[in-house]
């Protein structure tokens, strides 16, 4: 059978999504902890691979195994043998067509910034930072020139290995909690997928867009220019979180967890 979870996890102590000779990244705590639950190897495939120090809200990966057992136990069993900061949230049994990847018709991706004199503590390597504040409107209106199919070279990692840049984006959210001397935000994007760094180039934009650096008209010819120098610099991966994929509504799968709803 194949077997769908979605996976939380906090991405500050790891290399990583993929599986590396080290053995600290994510992939490798889950297939050593379903490894002992299950009694035999298991290899995972996942939905969107994340860049060291990235957390995951809803990361989905599948696996085929032919061990019979509830998905309760694959949760709680799993669980039972990985690191406080990765949890599996969910299991399915899910069709031999299914695939984590090539099913999802969207994926989506949130980064929080906290806006501050002082540096982040307890939320350390969760939030990005900027001690300038940031003009709202301004972001909005730069983020209106990336939504649609474009091509987004100019926002794409040199070791990025996706065969087009051309890439649709469905909707960028920007929201803001102020509090005492302090504000976070929230960016979230939805695409049919993503390039590598992509939104941490495009948040790097942002920014400097909403400390008043570039009027908001700038970021379209950061598009148009196709080249990766024409972009700010690559922001912080503390902020970024990979909210989880979309799937279509028959695979029966979750969209939320209580993981999802913690952010600011």
């Amino acid at each position: 059978m194949r077997i769908a979870l979605g996976v939380s996890y906090g991405g500050s102590g790891y290399e990583g999504w993929q599986s590396q000779l080290s053995g600290n990244t994510v992939q490798d705590k889950l297939e050593l902890a379903l490894g002992k639950f299950a009694a035999q190897p298991i290899r995972t495939l996942c939905a969107g691979r994340t860049d060291a120090g990235v957390h995951g809200l809803m990361q989905v990966v599948h696996f085929d195994t032919g061990l019979k057992r509830e998905t309760a136990s694959w949760v709680r069993g799993t669980n039972a043998f990985l690191p406080r900061d990765i949890a599996v949230q969910w299991a399915r049994e899910v069709p031999d067509e299914f695939h984590c990847r090539g099913s999802a018709i969207a994926r989506r991706y949130a980064y929080v910034v906290l806006e501050s004199p002082v540096r982040p503590s307890v939320e350390a390597g969760r939030v990005g930072w900027v001690y300038r504040p940031l003009d709202g409107n301004a972001m909005k209106e730069a983020a209106a020139y990336l939504v649609g199919e474009h091509d987004f070279s100019s926002f794409r990692a040199a070791q990025c290995q996706a065969k087009s840049p051309v890439k649709t984006v469905n909707r960028i959210d920007i929201s803001k909690r102020a509090g005492e001397g302090a504000s976070y935000w929230r960016f979230e994007f939805e695409a049919n997928a993503f390039l590598h760094h992509m939104i941490r180039n495009v948040m790097g934009c942002l920014v400097a867009i909403g400390q008043g650096e570039y009027p908001p008209q700038w970021l379209g010819e950061v598009i148009q220019a196709r080249r990766r120098d024409a972009a700010a610099p690559t922001f912080s991966p503390d902020g970024l979180y990979f909210l989880g994929p979309v799937y279509e509504d028959h695979y029966g799968l979750p969209k939320r967890t209580a993981a999802y709803d913690w952010l600011p």
